[in-house]
């Protein structure tokens, strides 16, 4: 079996595949001041939980986008798993031609994302994580990895609100009935919300029109936990897929043992 775990600035995703097929995945929230021992505790009593001996895990691949915890999940492999994993880095072939400046600079995620779009959606396309942070990466005809953008992500922008003003209180980020809050808090949901429904469309049409395209012509594919959220209010006709990433992992771990 293989164990592909990804980790995230707010959660950790991690998917057991047997024969290359997902059997079972979890998402649970990410600690950088977690120990090896809670973390490999945590890992364990999971596959457990779907009666899966830690034996049973023959490898692992590993993504991620925060420097901290690279210290120390290495450590939990080896040390629960008595297996060093492939990380997604320098190093590690994707099959993806990534044109930036310096590739390096290029987060995990988005690699490991651009890769399963490219794959199981074709291209060009536009990839969008509304997780943490909202990007926006852009895939040409030719399947190359041209760039993209970076924002932040409606939680940030919230929690943002609430603390550099002195009245507005927190909210539940979710869809008002009305684009017209008749209170604070429908106020503030609607700005959150319609307000990152407007920036994907404009974004995407702006892409589009940069790379000389037609949205007929585009895949649109969104992961990441407000996916459901704005993905589903937008005007374009875009594909949710929460577990991308960990197929893009499966994917770069067949390239890498091929």
């Amino acid at each position: 079996m293989l164990l592909a775990i990804n980790i995230g600035n707010s959660n950790i995703d991690l998917g057991l595949y047997q024969d290359l097929s997902l059997i079972h995945h979890w998402c649970v929230s990410m600690d950088p001041n977690k120990t090896v021992d809670e973390y490999g505790l945590l890992f364990t009593q999971l596959l457990a939980s779907e009666a899966v001996e830690v034996d049973q895990v023959s490898a692992i691949i590993l993504s991620s986008v925060v420097p901290n915890i690279m210290d120390t999940m290495p450590i939990v492999c080896k040390k629960f798993f008595k297996q060093s994993p492939m990380i997604v880095g320098a190093g590690v072939k994707t099959g993806l031609n990534i044109r930036y400046d310096d590739p390096k600079e290029v987060g995990a995620d988005r690699i490991v994302n651009a890769v399963a779009v490219k794959e199981n959606y074709g291209t060009p396309a536009i990839v969008m994580d509304m997780g943490t942070a909202f990007t926006f990466d852009v895939i040409d005809v030719k399947g190359d990895y041209v760039g993209g953008l970076i924002s932040p992500g409606i939680k940030i922008t919230a929690d943002s609100l609430v603390a550099s003003t002195s009245k507005l209180p927190k909210i539940e980020i979710k869809h008002p009935r009305h684009l017209i809050g008749k209170n604070t808090v429908q106020a503030m949901q609607s700005g959150l919300v319609n307000g990152y429904i407007g920036m994907v469309d404009y974004i995407i049409k702006a892409i589009v029109k940069e790379m000389d395209l037609s949205i007929d012509q585009t895949n649109l594919v969104a992961t990441g936990n407000y996916a459901e959220l704005i993905a589903n209010l937008s005007d374009y006709p875009i594909e949710i897929n929460p577990l991308l990433t960990l197929e893009g992992l499966c994917l770069i771990y067949q390239r890498n043992i091929a």
